[in-house]
Formats: structure tokens, sequence, C-alpha cells
């Protein structure tokens, strides 16, 4: 997994990159050059405690490691959650975050095999 770590290059998805929302999130994506794909998992400070936070990540990076080798390369993704994850935090189970995830990349076809 290769991680977007420096603050321009968050910024460089974010201004020049494609976004799409789903229910409990939002991704920011654009095509790299690089041969490879990068993510970034970003929670505000708005969307719950530190606990909240950290636990929102996790379902994040679960979902990007279970399918890293289904997405195309040459992307760089940026998986935001938003404010509504954090206020269902106690419910929410990481079945709700896959189905949401999952429709967000396949409308945005970002899937190798559209058939997922």
């Amino acid at each position: 997994m290769n991680n977007l770590k420096k603050d321009r290059e968050f910024q460089l998805i974010y201004n020049s990159g494609r976004k799409s929302f789903g229910y409990y999130s939002l991704i920011f994506f654009k095509k790299n050059d690089q041969n490879l794909k990068r993510c970034g998992f970003v929670v505000s400070k708005k969307t719950g405690n530190a606990v909240c936070r950290n636990r929102l990540k996790r379902l994040f990076r679960e979902y990007y490691r279970k399918y890293e080798e289904q997405i195309k390369d040459n992307y760089d993704i940026i998986f935001v959650a938003k404010r509504n994850a954090g206020e269902k935090i106690k419910t929410l189970k990481y079945q709700d975050i896959e189905k949401d995830l999952l429709k967000v990349m396949n409308h945005n076809k970002l899937f190798k095999n559209q058939g997922k």
C-alpha cells in the first residue's frame, strides 16, 4: 500500500482531481503518471472523537486492502469520511462502508474489471 503523505500531494488531488459522493464517504481521485496506486485517508475532527476517527480510518484501510488488486493502477485516491459516518459510528459495520464504497468506485469505473 503506497500512501499519500505530503500536504501538497493531497492539495493537488483536491484541486485538480475529480470527486464523488457516497452516503458515508467522499472520494477524490486523480490519474497519476507514476505507474502505481496511492491512497490517503482523511477524517475531520468534526466527524467525532479520536476513537471514532481512528475506527473510520481502519474501516477505509481494510476496504482498500481487500480491493487493492482490483483497483486500476495509476490512480491517487483519497477516502474522506462524512460527518454522518461519525454520527452512526456505534451501529456502523464494515459491510456498510464496503457497500457504499463499492457503489462509488464502480460508478467512477475505478476497478479493473467492472463486474464487481
